[in-house]
């Protein structure tokens, strides 16, 4: 993949803007039309919210598919939808996206939906109540009524975590939700929405100077509010084990979470790297080290994985972020006996190191996988827009997988060892009606 150059422009109103030419963008050999991708990242996320307003970044989130200064409800969908387009957006812990992918030729149409909603989105009572109920459902689906649901994303922080910033449910409490008031929408709105608060990414087939025009055109007279001055969320590192338990109606199996504190993706890039890496050798495919151990060879669990984000994904976060080790066994078996052999496994790491087979087979994949996704305009786009958001340096995705292949066994060693048992927290999972808990 040839990465594209990047353009940056700032408007007078404070919005900073991200531009990744590439004229291949979707010109298929099927002869699929070229297309482009527009982001808007917020610098606002779960950890923002304010006390007794859990998951209200997810709901504002929502709201703002509601219609807007120009638009009725559901005018976005038509317009995008209509243009042979997908959009979509996420909350994160950090951070808020919208994105769309589309044809080129509707670019300007792109760039208008996003910033009449970063103008004025349309915040009333019957859209608020229609999307609290939409997001408690939400969570009836996805947490409530799933085995393991909320497992280890909501669950793990708040053994993890003392503050409320980074121990609360991101996904919110349905009493604090349903308490949401359309003035604390509007306020929430003026004190993230600005756009001094936000990165605008176009990425794919785009004429640079054109797309400026496009953009001063449309965002130019979006007003300038204050940016609020970002706090830090960071907290003191466990000076102990500390453990949890959490009862789940509809898990079939006991399981067990482990959570530890990773070094600042942002300022420690490079030993945050070297997590990434060991966690691809514990749990990436069926030669890592615990798929081998602890499914295949001694069958202690059914499923184990290692990784670095609370959310599933490395560097989606700023600091403190998170390195989980998360598995489904048998109550024969037992959790300590798990946690064991996880232990056992950190301290090979830790004093051996991983071989160099182990190094190449594991940055080899990770860099296939980043120029295979990055194939893609939306992935691109999104990744350029977080990386700017988070590191201030788009330009990061395009270095991963040189700094990812230069992290050597004697990093990963580092790594290994400091992830100990005397600074981690621990959540076992146990089935309704699961007499022993799973309990040694």
């Amino acid at each position: 993949m040839v990465e594209p150059q990047l353009h940056r422009v700032t408007l007078p109103n404070g919005l900073r803007v991200v531009l990744a030419p590439d004229s291949a963008a979707g010109q298929a050999s099927s002869g699929q039309a070229p297309v482009v991708g527009v982001s808007v990242h917020y610098d606002v996320g779960f950890r923002s919210e304010p006390q007794g307003r859990t998951g209200f970044a997810h709901l504002f989130e929502h709201l703002m598919f509601q219609g807007s200064e120009s638009l009725e409800k559901l005018a976005h969908f038509r317009h995008v939808q209509g243009s042979g387009g997908t959009f979509n957006g996420s909350t994160h812990q950090d951070y808020t996206d919208y994105y769309q992918v589309l044809p080129s030729a509707a670019l300007e149409r792109a760039l208008f939906l996003e910033a009449d909603r970063m103008r004025a989105p349309k915040i009333t009572e019957e859209n608020l109540a229609n999307q609290v109920d939409v997001v408690k459902e939400e969570i009836r689906l996805n947490v409530l009524n799933r085995p393991y649901g909320g497992f280890p994303w909501i669950l793990l922080p708040p053994v993890l975590y003392s503050t409320f910033a980074n121990a609360h449910n991101g996904y919110g409490d349905f009493t604090d939700l349903e308490q949401a008031t359309v003035e604390d929408c509007a306020a929430f709105f003026d004190t993230f929405y600005s756009p001094g608060n936000a990165v605008l990414t176009v990425a794919g087939d785009l004429d640079v100077d054109q797309t400026i025009r496009l953009i001063e055109k449309q965002f130019g007279d979006v007003p300038a509010r204050g940016v609020p001055e970002r706090p830090s969320f960071g907290e003191p590192f466990p000076t102990s084990e500390v453990r949890g338990k959490q009862t789940d109606p509809h898990a079939p199996l006991p399981a067990v979470a482990l959570g530890y504190r990773l070094p600042d993706p942002v300022g420690e890039l490079d030993a945050y790297l070297a997590n990434v890496v060991l966690s691809a050798i514990l749990s990436d495919g069926d030669a890592s080290r615990l798929q081998q151990r602890l499914v295949h060879s001694e069958a202690l669990v059914v499923d184990v994985s290692a990784g670095t984000g609370l959310m599933g994904a490395p560097l989606d976060a700023r600091d403190p972020d998170t390195f989980t080790f998360t598995a489904i066994h048998t109550p024969d078996v037992g959790v300590e006996r798990v946690i064991g052999a996880i232990d056992e496994e950190l301290d090979k790491l830790a004093t051996e190191g991983p071989t160099e087979e182990e190094l190449h087979r594991v940055t080899a994949r990770w860099a296939a996988s980043l120029y295979r996704e990055h194939d893609r305009v939306i992935s691109r786009t999104l990744d350029l827009g977080s990386a700017e958001l988070l590191h201030g340096r788009a330009e990061l995705i395009s270095e991963l997988p040189e700094r990812i292949g230069r992290v050597r066994a004697q990093d990963v060693a580092a790594a290994a060892k400091e992830l100990r048992s005397d600074a981690r927290a621990v959540l076992e999972i146990e089935p309704a009606g699961d007499e022993n808990g799973g309990a040694a």
